[in-house]
């Protein structure tokens, strides 16, 4: 039932918004900027005075009526409130402040219903009222260079790809080979972190990037590191140190009297902590040897590398960024220290498809997680000593969405995913079978305040 009433609101919607918007004769409420307007002239007022206040609700409805550990449905949200001040207007030029904080309410579906490692919404996260990130940025060298330094998140600026940003799977945001391996998930959504970030043009079309955070958004004790910084302002750090740099190139194609933008990013990272063997103890023997002391092998730092490319590949017109867009990621890491070895995702994104739609977006991509050959090996020693139903490898995402701008403050996105091999197969005590592939249907609606 709950997988029927979600197909068909998904089809209601997808022909509704086939047709042209509204008409001007409409409230004005579908025609102004933001959901709760100008506030009686006091918005534009601050924008003036260098000042701007704003917020959003991004709202999630999704369901998995086939396969997983068992269907269910879920509803979960997201209040930003944000503030961003130019403090030019106190007399220091070139600087700008910047915070955010989040209600995050709801639960997902990840977990206790399909099962898989990738959050299946990119806003889910434990519920609870926290700062996410409040930092300054320095502009110097005419804004060639910028510097930013405070509560900072990574997944901002780095491993970001343009066209990538349409999805609602968080493997489309900060990938797994970032997320799973490091320590807290690394500083990203839900958790920022102290860092600080510098940017250099070394010429418009080439950027050089470097940031670096406290290693671990939520160093102490056990358990969930969301609750453990439940309120986004520990400050700690003490969690080592985490380095990410990033050199970006921006061309174009020339391609049927066109000129068609791309960026091309190559990427690397390093984190100074401690991380276990996957496979071995301190000894050398298999962590699955009854013998074993049960204590893996430590290894001193962690460290990858990642390329990415957007690429416009079909304008609308001469002049416009709408048309087909390419995005391609690609990253790596060592196998015997991370769960996740591998990580590849791309796809095709389409703006403007429809007649009278020039804002929408429809989209399609596809990721890869591959468990790392450490872990893999790890599995296939526990079939010597234990029943293990099936070796782990690998786990999928085929993600299809339609972003439908139904007012400047209102989108509205039904989104359908296939989740392959949940859980990527691994060894899990407390669900010894693993979940079977999974369908999840859903509607986002996300609302500028």
């Amino acid at each position: 039932m709950i997988a029927r009433t979600l197909l068909c609101a998904m089809t209601l919607l997808i022909l509704g918004i086939a047709q042209p918007r509204a008409s001007a004769e409409d409230d004005d409420l579908f025609h102004r900027d933001t959901l709760t307007g100008d506030w009686f002239g006091l918005r534009k007022d601050l924008a003036d005075s260098g000042i701007q206040l704003g917020g959003d609700e991004i709202l999630d409805a999704l369901a998995n009526p086939s396969g997983g550990r068992k269907q269910g449905a879920a509803f979960e949200g997201r209040l930003e409130l944000f503030t961003n001040v130019d403090l030019g207007v106190a007399g220091w030029h070139g600087a700008l402040f910047h915070a955010n904080a989040y209600l995050i309410h709801g639960n997902g579906l990840s977990y206790d219903d399909v099962g898989n490692l990738l959050t299946i919404g990119n806003i889910g996260a434990t519920p609870g009222t926290r700062l996410f990130s409040a930092w300054v940025q320095q502009s110097f060298l005419n804004d060639a260079l910028s510097i930013r330094a405070g509560q900072i998140a990574a997944d901002d600026e780095f491993f970001v790809s343009q066209y990538a940003g349409l999805f609602i799977n968080s493997t489309f945001g900060w990938p797994s080979i970032l997320g799973i391996n490091l320590p807290s998930g690394g500083p990203a959504y839900p958790l920022a972190t102290p860092g600080v970030r510098a940017r250099y043009a070394l010429s418009p079309a080439l950027i050089v990037s470097t940031a670096l955070f406290n290693g671990d958004p939520a160093p102490q004790g056990a358990g969930n590191p969301q609750q453990r910084n439940a309120a986004g302002t520990d400050f700690r750090l003490d969690g080592g140190a985490f380095w990410i740099g990033e050199l970006a190139y921006s061309t174009s194609i020339a391609m049927n009297h066109d000129s068609l933008p791309g960026t091309y990013k190559l990427g690397g990272w390093y984190h100074d902590g401690t991380f276990a063997d996957q496979r071995f103890d301190t000894s050398g023997r298999s962590l699955a040897d009854p013998a074993s002391s049960g204590l893996p092998a430590m290894h001193r730092g962690d460290y990858g590398g990642y390329l990415i490319a957007d690429q416009l590949l079909w304008r609308a017109d001469g002049n416009s960024e709408k048309g087909l867009g390419l995005f391609l990621r690609a990253g790596a890491g060592p196998a015997d220290r991370n769960l996740i070895a591998f990580h590849l995702d791309g796809g095709l994104t389409y703006a403007g498809l429809l007649p009278g739609r020039s804002n929408d977006v429809l989209g399609i991509g596809m990721s890869y997680e591959q468990v790392s050959a450490a872990e893999r090996a790890l599995a296939g020693d526990m079939r010597n000593y234990s029943a293990v139903p099936q070796l782990p490898d690998f786990e999928s995402v085929l993600e299809l969405s339609y972003q439908a701008v139904l007012a400047p403050w209102l989108v509205v996105q039904p989104d359908a995913q296939l989740i392959l091999h949940p859980g990527a197969r691994l060894p899990d005590p407390a669900h010894l079978a693993s979940p079977a592939n999974a369908l999840v249907l859903g509607v986002r609606t996300a609302a500028s305040l």
